[in-house]
Order: C-alpha cells, then structure tokens, then sequence
C-alpha cells in the first residue's frame, strides 16, 4: 500500500497503517535529527518527537504535497526546537568515545586510509556544525537527503529560491571555511 492508502486507513482507525509509515520513514528521519543535531541521544528523541507528533496530526493531513515532504517538515521543525531549548555544545563525540564518523569509516581496508577519511570526514562534519541552521538544514536535505528543491521548500515553507540561494550560501562558506582550514594545517 502506498502512503496515502496508509494514510486514508489510519484515518479510518487502522493504527497498524502508521506502524508501516513509521517503518518506512524512521531510517531516514534519524539520519536527517543525526545530521542537525549531531548527537545520536538528541536525534533519537528528536526523531521519536517527530512521530509522535505525525501520529498526533496525521488525521488533520491534507496531500498537498507528499506524505515524506510534510514529515520532514515536523523532523526540522523539532531538531530547530530542540536545538533552541537546549545548549547545545558544538560537540562531535559521544558519551562512549565513539565518534558519529566511526561508522561511515568503518570499513576502510587500512589504519592508513581509516586515518586519512576519519580526517576527511572530521574536517567536513566540523565545517557544516559551524553553517547557521539556516544553511545547514536545506544543505543536508539536498546533499544528504537528495531532496528536490521543491521538497525542500515545503518542507521549510520558503521558496524554491530562497532553498538555492540558502545553499548556494552554505556551499559557499564550507568552501571557504575549508580552505581556510587546509591553510592553516598545510
């Protein structure tokens, strides 16, 4: 069944229809709470937010746009207001030691290469932390996520042009403030 047939049999009382959305979307609204809020315990309760409040509304949706569009709405709005509650140190390690990039280089075949992507990918994670949210979140949705532009509008209820102008921007200063980063090591 697709999502507006979920959707349709929840509104109908079907509980079981939004067991199978939650099933189908909960991966990749993890990854997009993980990427905005950096910590896994954040974005585990900020993804947890998100369908309880999904489950809260669903039956006031309305299809203008697609199921997964008005859900990443809710995943943004929550990770933007627990980034606002809460003080959020600019950290990368969690409680256990383990990096948020141990697992995207797990598998290098060499200490060597383990190195040089940890490195890669600490330098890059360390770069988007220091983007606004404003030009964090439209950035990872299209660059992460492979959001169209038009998805990302609605999600953020902006224009198709204020989302390319916002990451043009966020391309702009990781750009910059990478290089400025090379130079100082090199």
């Amino acid at each position: 069944m697709d999502d507006f047939g979920n959707i349709e049999e929840f509104k109908k009382g079907d509980v079981s229809a939004f067991e199978e959305l939650l099933l189908k979307y909960k991966d990749r609204i993890y990854t997009l709470c993980r990427y905005l809020l950096e910590d896994h315990h954040d974005a585990d309760d900020a993804a947890q937010d998100t369908f309880v409040k999904a489950f809260q509304e669903l039956k006031g949706f309305t299809p203008t746009a697609s199921f997964y569009t008005w859900l990443y709405r809710i995943a943004v709005n929550t990770c933007l207001d627990q980034r606002r509650k809460v003080s959020l140190r600019k950290r990368l390690f969690v409680s256990d030691g383990a990096s948020f990039l141990d697992t995207a280089s797990s598998q290098s075949p060499s200490p060597e290469s383990d190195y040089e992507t940890r490195q890669a990918l600490l330098s890059l994670q360390t770069t988007l932390n220091h983007l606004s949210a404003k030009l964090r979140v439209p950035l990872v949705m299209k660059e992460v996520e492979e959001l169209s532009y038009e998805e990302i509008a609605a999600a953020l209820d902006v224009s198709v042009g204020t989302v390319k102008s916002r990451i043009s921007r966020a391309r702009e200063e990781m750009g910059r403030m990478m290089k400025i980063s090379r130079n100082k090591t090199g």
